[in-house]
């Protein structure tokens, strides 16, 4: 799977919750100010070229829909960092993530909660 530029994801994203969008839906998304369309149009061809998107086509309107889930997408971007960055270690990742990014107390105690879930289910 390839990356997406950061003007990429962030379209990605409105395409995620939208599910199915038109043009003028994709450009109604965008906080001001709103890129122009032409902006947006090769945004969607270098994404369907990735085949992130795919379309389907109404007259001379055509429907955009992503082909990647957000969740497979920041999966491997995740596990591409660990692997990167931490040497392929999750326990050197979620120690520099709980010490480096002012979580807290809640958060940390949330957090750990899913780490016990997970474990648990691990266990079955």
């Amino acid at each position: 799977m390839q990356q997406l530029t950061n003007a990429e994801e962030q379209l990605m994203e409105h395409l995620w919750k939208l599910e199915r969008a038109f043009m003028k839906d994709l450009l109604e998304a965008f906080p001001e100010p709103k890129p122009k369309t032409t902006t947006v149009a090769t945004l969607l061809k270098r994404m369907i070229d990735k085949e992130f998107v795919a379309y389907t086509e109404f007259g001379n309107s055509r429907e955009y829909y992503p082909l990647v889930k957000k969740t497979a997408y920041f999966s491997k971007h995740v596990n591409g960092l660990i692997k990167d960055f931490f040497n392929d270690s999750a326990s050197q990742f979620a120690s520099f993530f709980t010490n480096e990014t002012n979580l807290t107390e809640k958060e940390l105690e949330e957090l750990k909660k899913i780490v016990d879930n997970a474990i648990q289910k691990k266990k079955k």
